[in-house]
């Protein structure tokens, strides 16, 4: 393994070897606009220099690699993939992104994320030599292209049998695209994201996307709309590569079990998992034992993986774990990262059903994924009597980047809930609490009088406009125990409130929920994987 070095110019005694890793990696950060085709690519080819600095040609040019892109699903579609190829017996490296609570998630070994002693040994030893070798010409890279730097190192030094690289952004400019030879390329749904930066239509979206195909390297994608398919095809064709189209996985072929990752969305991005793993096994002569041949049914070992699959921030369900009662279930978390109207669709569709599912008055049973077997705990609560009488209040808490278009958001979320029955009583508009010039951990304080909330103001005038044009049901009757106390809030409305930091909304939620015996909050947090991972570390202990 590398040994742990570090430049001593970024180092300081104060700090521990992980946030002076933390420190050195914030160095990373610009303000800059990522990779576009204006800027060719913002020097697209000094990742190349990068490889030569590092040594890394050669392990890359002889890793075993899945390539993933697109708008949606992408994460899901790793994780079902190293899922599945871990359960046939590999050595996995997955490399995904963001990460919502610590930097390591970003990198997987076998389903887990990097140790920290791993972690910091492979940090050094890439940023001290890069410092060595960068100079006025070649700067340090920026911060997301020395993660993947970062990833091809471990991958390559833990000698990985396969390595699946999500795409951060685009495609064609990222910095996983350095990839010169994969084993198989995937293609997720494809949508309106990141505009600004990809294009404006889905024709432009999907060219950049196509930017991961390979000469000859065969490509995977599920239906896509008929501008974006006419582009991923044309573009096939000119680099003679075989595209084919996933279908939906049929939910019989998993023997009665339930995939890993909660939403039909899901069966989409299972599909395409399945075509990228059976064509890897193929195409590096691994099948041996697995049968692939039967379109009736699938081998154990992608069972396993596909129902055993973990990702947080995803459709998660998670109970608030510091109420200091046995009424922990009585504030429960439904955790999305949406953040395109596409996405606010599904994640509104799953939080409508996840509700009425969801029901902690009885025995509920959770599969709980681990890396050997299935293990089934049965969760129980003590609510009894009280279950009958209690009132569950459906809360938004909710943020998303000033780059996204909230009139394209909220309307496809609020609209989906009410199509299925589900009302909210108030909607929480918060500012971000990660701060993103530095990685690590930053001090999670209840207010800071200086934060900016002009784009909160903004999302809550487009809420309360919506809420005054449709005369939703919930308009009707806004609950007692929301109108009380609201001094908490920087603007409160009869719909929504604004809260000048996350700490503050939750506080409110946890003092609502301790004061009113008769309501269970169940807050849907979407709009921002960044929020997401900041309300999962105040949330859980």
């Amino acid at each position: 393994m590398a040994e742990q070095g570090g430049n001593e110019s970024l180092k300081s005694s104060s700090l521990g070897p992980y946030e002076e890793a933390m420190e050195a990696l914030s160095s990373l950060i610009t303000r800059r606009t990522r990779a576009d085709g204006t800027n060719m690519g913002d020097h697209f080819d000094l990742l190349f220099d990068y490889l030569k600095m590092l040594d890394l040609e050669e392990p890359i040019a002889n890793m075993k690699i899945i390539h993933v892109a697109g708008t949606k699903g992408k994460g899901s579609t790793c994780t079902f993939t190293e899922s599945i190829l871990r359960n046939c017996g590999f050595h996995t490296g997955l490399f995904t992104s963001p990460h919502l609570i610590d930097i390591r998630e970003r990198f997987r070994l076998d389903g887990v994320e990097i140790c920290e002693e791993k972690f910091l040994a492979y940090f050094w030893w890439c940023f001290d030599r890069l410092k060595d070798k960068t100079d006025d010409n070649i700067p340090m890279p920026t911060y997301f292209r020395f993660l993947a730097l970062l990833a091809f190192k471990i991958f390559a030094a833990e000698q990985v049998d396969v390595a699946i690289m999500e795409v951060g952004l685009g495609g064609k400019f990222d910095a996983t695209n350095v990839v010169q030879a994969p084993i198989v390329c995937g293609i997720t749904s494809l949508g309106y994201d990141h505009m600004e930066i990809l294009g404006n239509t889905l024709g432009e979206i999907a060219g950049e996307k196509a930017g991961i195909f390979k000469n000859r390297i065969p490509a995977f994608t599920v239906p896509q709309p008929d501008e974006a398919m006419h582009v991923l095809k044309e573009k096939a064709s000119q680099l003679n590569v075989p595209l084919q189209v996933t279908a939906l996985l049929d939910a019989k072929l998993l023997n009665g079990l339930r995939l890993g990752l909660e939403g039909e969305h899901q069966y989409l991005n299972a599909g395409l998992a399945i075509a990228l793993c059976s064509t890897w096994l193929k195409r590096t002569g691994h099948l041996g034992d697995i049968c692939l041949e039967q379109t009736d049914n699938l081998p154990e070992q992608f069972i396993k993986g596909l129902t055993s699959a973990s990702l947080q921030g995803r459709a998660q369900i998670v109970p608030d774990q510091h109420i200091k009662s046995e009424r922990s279930n009585d504030l429960v978390f439904y955790l999305d990262g949406a953040h395109s109207p596409e996405s606010m669709e599904v994640c509104a569709r799953w939080f409508s059903l996840a509700i009425k599912e969801y029901n902690p008055d009885q025995a509920l049973w959770h599969l709980q994924p681990d890396n050997s077997k299935f293990s089934h705990e049965i969760v129980k609560t003590q609510h009894g009597e009280r279950g009958s009488r209690i009132k569950s209040t459906p809360i938004l808490l909710f943020n998303c980047l000033t780059v996204r278009d909230p009139q394209l958001l909220l309307p496809r979320l609020m609209k989906t809930c009410a199509d299925h029955g589900v009302y909210f009583k108030k909607a929480l508009f918060v500012p971000s609490l990660s701060v993103y010039n530095k990685v690590g951990s930053q001090p999670l304080t209840l207010t800071d009088s200086k934060v900016d909330l002009s784009w909160q103001f903004t999302l809550q005038r487009v809420w309360e406009n919506l809420m005054q044009g449709n005369k939703v049901k919930s308009t009707d009757n806004v609950s007692e125990e929301l109108k009380d106390d609201m001094e908490m809030s920087a603007n409160n409305c009869e719909h929504s409130a604004v809260f000048a930091s996350l700490p503050i909304a939750i506080k409110w939620l946890r003092d609502r929920v301790q004061q009113n015996q008769s309501v269970r909050f169940q807050v849907l947090v979407t709009g921002s994987l960044h929020l997401v991972g900041d309300v999962l570390k105040l949330v859980k202990k």
